[in-house]
């Protein structure tokens, strides 16, 4: 089969099919550079490698070969504050640029795996910004609309992800700059709980809350990359040992903590205050409970990162070139760092026990539920509102991130469905330390239940997920597909998840079957039949139940349904509810909805 390069989604699955059906690796390294220049953008790299220098590792890859090489032929992106051997250094500042001579701790991962890095993204210089805008160079433009800030401070990170020319980049994550640019170009942001991944190899902007970030078009893809990345760097002495146990599968009934009305922020903005309304819709259509939280303390962490004496951190980091050569520093960037004078040791010392009382007071609301969910950005801002005023734009845009990494959180930017102005939709999942991967599976959920595109590519989000999060059922359970009322948040959930039921993943049949609203209950339920032909894909969840409790739930199947074996979209076989033709009397042909959720919103139905 003929693979279209120009139309090729860059998300790993579709790079690696390519590659699987003879697509070389130098062939598709010219199609990066070709997307690259397509974007006539020339804020979003700061160095790009030539065609001989990605051409010559891609000789290097050896043969396709995914399991010792996971990451085969992927390219990907580095911002610029993070070391690519043989390419410069710079942070955004020129005057402190240099050749990196070996690869940061997690490219070197990254090159194992078989990933090949393109490039050198832009960056708020220093790491110093939320808005993207702090360049000496020009500023990158937002790939879904040029006149909104592309976000920082990973801003060329973020655009060209979004544009689909590199699978994934990486970028860092102080204060939001891991979330933002994700939130402000319609792509996923994971920001790993701090140590899990070294920071060997990074300019530091505050050490003590650095962490390297990952930008990718869909959840899976940014856990692909994250999976490689982590792992225990004795050099780097913040890094920490994360072995988080096997992903379970979602819970069938979660919990999510968010800002109750009195203080959720959205500077007026009611299209963003009803997106994220939305989006708590859409998660208690997955089993999460809302509660409600009085986020005023978890605002106060937050000011304390920028009006505190923890920006001292970041003059420490540039001090030798802040105090010899201030004048080749952005200027914003300059008067935020040199701000670091006012403050005393004393000062300091208040700040960290004002943040242990916080500490205290925040994790009872933190350890109530199983996760926090947040708006990403509060509201948008344009590339005019930050040349009239360069700070406090810069400072609202980080009111639902800066309080993450003093707080010891993980977290992922998701999109959402589009706002009604067509502006990006983006929540951001938050738990504890080392549990990155529990809200990466919600936000893989909420990600296709909301199904928008990926980035500013036009391509859409597959309702399967490849997520490598321990999704298969064990030696003493079995698979189940489940196609209406059973799924998660539906009327009979309760037969799957009370009898030991879990969710492993959403996803869809092979497109061989059509799908019935039946006569009869309540319950509403639907009939699934396998055609011959005018069949179509049907949007399923997949359960592991235990064994030794199938056969109760068997015995609670009226007729017409039964359990028989479903053909899913990736070629698997799993068990199955099925219908009997028979039993379509009086029944209505919903097949157009591709799902009995869907048929459901259009009767407005939770």
């Amino acid at each position: 089969m003929a693979i279209d390069l120009e139309t090729l989604c860059f998300d790993i699955e579709s790079l690696h099919e390519a590659y699987a059906a003879g697509v070389t690796a130098e062939a598709m390294l010219t199609e990066v550079l070709r997307r690259i220049a397509v974007t006539a953008d020339p804020g979003i790299f700061l160095h790009l490698a030539n065609y001989e220098t990605l051409a010559a590792n891609a000789r290097q890859l050896g043969v396709f070969d995914l399991v010792a090489k996971p990451l085969w032929g992927v390219p990907f992106a580095v911002k610029d504050n993070i070391n690519v051997a043989g390419m410069p250094t710079t942070a955004g500042c020129p005057a402190f640029a240099y050749m990196a001579e070996k690869d940061a701790f997690v490219v070197a991962r990254l090159r194992a795996a078989g990933a090949i890095p393109v490039g050198k993204a832009n960056l708020d210089q220093f790491a110093t910004g939320l808005a993207g805008v702090r360049t000496p160079h020009p500023v990158p433009k937002n790939a879904i609309d040029p006149a909104i800030v592309p976000g920082g401070s990973s801003s060329g990170s973020g655009v060209i992800v979004a544009h689909g020319a590199v699978a994934f980049s990486l970028g860092t994550d102080t204060a939001g700059s891991g979330r933002v640019p994700a939130a402000l170009n319609n792509i996923v942001g994971l920001k790993p709980s701090l140590g899990a991944v070294s920071a060997t190899g990074v300019i530091p902007a505050c050490r003590t809350l650095d962490t390297v970030s990952v930008f990718a078009l869909t959840v899976p893809d940014a856990c692909a990359a994250y999976q490689v990345m982590t792992a225990y760097d004795e050099t780097d002495a913040y890094s920490r040992p994360l072995r988080p146990p096997e992903m379970p599968g979602a819970s069938t009934a979660f919990t999510v903590g968010v800002p109750d009305l009195a203080t959720r922020i959205f500077d007026g903005d009611d299209v963003q205050a009803a997106s994220f309304k939305q989006s708590l819709e859409s998660l208690k259509a997955l089993g999460a409970t809302i509660v409600e939280i009085d986020f005023s303390p978890f605002y106060e962490v937050a000011k304390l990162l920028y009006h505190g004496p923890w920006v001292a951190e970041r003059y420490a980091a540039i001090r030798k070139i802040i105090e010899t050569l201030p004048s080749t520093l952005h200027p914003v960037t300059r008067n935020i760092v040199e701000s670091a004078r006012t403050f005393s040791a004393a000062d300091t010392f208040e700040a960290m026990y004002r943040l242990a009382d916080l500490r205290r007071e925040t994790a009872p609301l933190i350890a109530g539920v199983d996760m926090l969910c947040v708006p990403s950005i509060p509201t948008f801002f344009t590339t005019e509102d930050l040349v009239a005023d360069p700070v406090e734009p810069n400072t609202r845009l980080g009111a639902y991130t800066n309080f993450v990494n003093l707080l010891d959180l993980c977290a992922i930017a998701v999109p959402t469905a589009p706002r009604t102005d067509g502006r990006p939709g983006s929540v951001t999942l938050l738990a504890g330390w080392g549990r990155d991967r529990e809200i990466a599976h919600t936000a893989d959920l909420l990600h296709r239940a909301e199904a928008p595109t990926l980035g500013a590519t036009g391509h859409s989000l597959s309702k399967t997920s490849s997520l490598p999060l321990g999704v298969e059922a064990g030696s003493d359970e079995i698979a189940i597909a489940l196609v209406g009322a059973h799924m998660q948040g539906l009327p009979l959930n309760h037969q799957v998840a009370g009898r030991g039921g879990r969710l492993l993943f959403a996803g869809e049949t092979a497109p061989e079957y059509r799908l019935y609203a039946l006569a009869g209950g309540p319950p509403a339920r639907p009939g699934m039949v396998r055609q011959e032909t005018g069949g179509a894909a049907i949007a399923i969840e997949v359960w592991a139940m235990p064994v030794t409790s199938f056969g109760e739930l068997m015995q609670e199947i009226p007729q017409p349904l039964g359990i028989g074996t479903i053909n899913l979209s990736d070629g698997r076989q799993v068990k199955g509810f099925v219908c009997e033709p028979a039993g379509l009397q009086a029944s209505e042909d919903i097949t157009h909805h591709a799902g009995w959720r869907n048929y459901m919103k259009s009767l407005n139905v939770a």
